[in-house]
């Protein structure tokens, strides 16, 4: 016989069976949160994860950078180590070949003092002649018994005028062939070409040729070494007087003209000129058009480096049968320049 439940039972278990279902509700929605949430952490993780092997790809390129840095780093100071190397053996270089230049151009004006051996006797001579005379006067004088000491110092004072004028000619030489520094300062190039004739007048007076100078009124200042620049216009000089050797008219010719930034001195002879296509070879070392024996081809090589260094340049102009004529420029010094150059 079934068992009659009472319907405050009924209640009771109808109620107890809603709460369990809730319960049962409220735990699905649990398990649906933990679900939500393990899946959320699981996502995390993961991210968590790429980020850590992110960090660890960074942490490995920048030991990779590192390296790489560290091998440009001893890279670098071996460059900079072969660079100070270089630069020390490039400023050797540069000095031996100063040094070479400069005992070339050496060489060069002891070439030119040989080759001024015969003018210079020859100039000496007429002041020692001079002084034998005067001198031998004064001492006819005193043996004649003559108490006139005025005239006897007078012949004494003429031979000291020719003393003076023959030592002028060997302290010119001697300065001209001594190797000195090399040193730059303001000068007259006028002085200069005017220094430069003394020394070959007697040369180019025994060989009957004919020099005409017009340097203008100006006398413009160049910042230069007086005794290289003197060597420029002997060799220029030189070069002429072998140029019109064998010409019908023997003649050299000395121009000048100034700019606002630079002056021009031509040096122009009336020999045959230069073959054609040699204009640029005759500056060249050892390069000579003259017969063997004649030469050494230094001259002009010389000549076109020092004018290099002084910062100006040399050509040549030649037209078939018509001489050369050789062109020097160099810059002037300015008057604010002067100035500070004066002491």
């Amino acid at each position: 016989m079934a068992e009659i439940v009472s319907e405050s039972e009924f209640r009771d278990l109808t109620a107890s069976n809603k709460r369990l279902a809730n319960q049962r509700k409220a735990m699905l929605h649990i398990l649906a949160d933990y679900e939500q949430d393990r899946r959320r952490l699981a996502r995390q993780t993961a991210r968590l994860d790429n980020s850590r092997r992110a960090v660890l790809h960074i942490l490995q390129d920048s030991h990779k950078d590192k390296l790489r840095l560290e091998a440009s780093r001893k890279a670098m100071i071996h460059i900079m180590g072969d660079l100070q190397e270089t630069t020390a053996e490039m400023r050797r270089r540069e000095q031996e070949l100063r040094e070479k230049q400069e005992q070339l151009v050496q060489a060069g004006k002891l070439a030119i003092l040989g080759e001024l051996t015969t003018g210079v006797a020859h100039e000496l001579n007429n002041p020692l002649n001079n002084i034998g005379l005067f001198v031998g006067n004064a001492i006819d004088l005193i043996e004649l018994g003559v108490t006139d000491k005025e005239q006897i110092v007078g012949e004494l004072r003429q031979a000291t005028q020719q003393v003076r004028k023959a030592t002028e000619i060997i302290s010119h030489l001697r300065t001209f062939g001594r190797a000195a520094p090399v040193r730059r300062e303001p000068i007259s190039l006028r002085q200069v070409i005017e220094r430069a004739l003394s020394l070959m007048q007697e040369q180019l007076r025994l060989r009957q040729i004919e020099v005409m100078v017009d340097l203008g009124r100006e006398d413009p200042i160049v910042l230069a070494n007086p005794i290289q620049l003197e060597q420029v216009f002997i060799n220029l000089l030189t070069n002429g007087r072998d140029a019109v050797a064998d010409a019908a008219r023997k003649a050299i010719g000395i121009s000048g003209s100034v700019g606002s930034t630079t002056v021009e001195v031509a040096v122009s002879d009336t020999g045959e000129g230069i073959p054609p296509g040699l204009e640029q070879r005759i500056f060249d070392p050892f390069f000579t058009t003259k017969q063997v024996g004649q030469g050494t081809g230094l001259g002009l090589s010389i000549t076109y480096g020092i004018v290099k260094e002084h910062g100006g340049t040399i050509s040549v102009v030649s037209p078939p049968g018509q001489g050369a004529t050789f062109l020097v420029q160099l810059p002037v010094v300015s008057t604010d320049s002067k100035e500070t150059a004066e002491p």
